[in-house]
């Protein structure tokens, strides 16, 4: 009796962790746009520190994002499918990046990228923190040179975070609430004019 009640939790276990790796191509495949807030946890590699962050997400595939941090200070990523910017208000400084060159292995990669099984090997991985978690493994070498793991978290259907952890050992947890897929979009929500003023730095 105990062993078919631990081999029916086990394969329970593994379909949760197979309905992960699903949840995150039916996303991928499905949701055209989207937007939500996000709160944002950077933590220090010996986990002293951490530095939290807040605002909120849009996209739209192919390659057109926008991340707009509100708190603790105002900062802008767009993507608009050519290029990416990134401005710093507080800094009155923006920079620009050529698309191919700054999406790499990203979040936004995850999230907006045209071609997820291209770009990335999924694997499920156990549960924990209440999600069902898959590990991302960008295809192209040069992705992983500063990054040891890049997983997206799912409750049920819904994505609920992405964790990153680069070549230092910082780890930043992005969890998202209030997500809503497939509604309208501003014609110019994902286009960046640098207000006036602003200095421009082209990398």
């Amino acid at each position: 009796m105990k062993r078919a009640l631990a081999l029916a939790l086990m394969f329970a276990a593994a379909a949760a962790r197979a309905d992960a790796v699903a949840a995150l191509r039916d996303f991928a495949r499905d949701a055209k746009t989207g937007r939500a807030t996000f709160t944002q946890v950077v933590t220090s590699p010996d986990g002293a520190k951490k530095k939290t962050s807040a605002g909120n997400f849009e996209f739209a595939r192919p390659n057109r994002f926008r991340f707009a941090y509100t708190k603790p200070f105002e900062q802008l990523i767009v993507g608009d499918g050519q290029r990416v910017w990134l401005y710093d208000a507080d800094l009155q400084q923006a920079s620009v990046r050529p698309m191919d060159k700054a999406l790499g292995a990203t979040p936004a990669a995850l999230l907006a990228g045209a071609s997820l099984e291209k770009d990335f090997e999924l694997r499920a991985l156990p549960a924990a923190q209440g999600l069902d978690w898959v590990q991302a493994t960008p295809r192209a070498k040069d992705d992983n040179a500063n990054l040891q793991s890049l997983r997206v978290g799912f409750n049920g259907k819904t994505l609920a975070a992405i964790e990153l952890v680069d070549g230092f050992g910082q780890r930043s947890l992005l969890t998202f609430s209030d997500l809503t897929t497939n509604q309208p979009m501003a014609g110019d929500a994902f286009r960046f004019v640098p207000p006036k003023g602003v200095e421009v730095l082209t990398q």
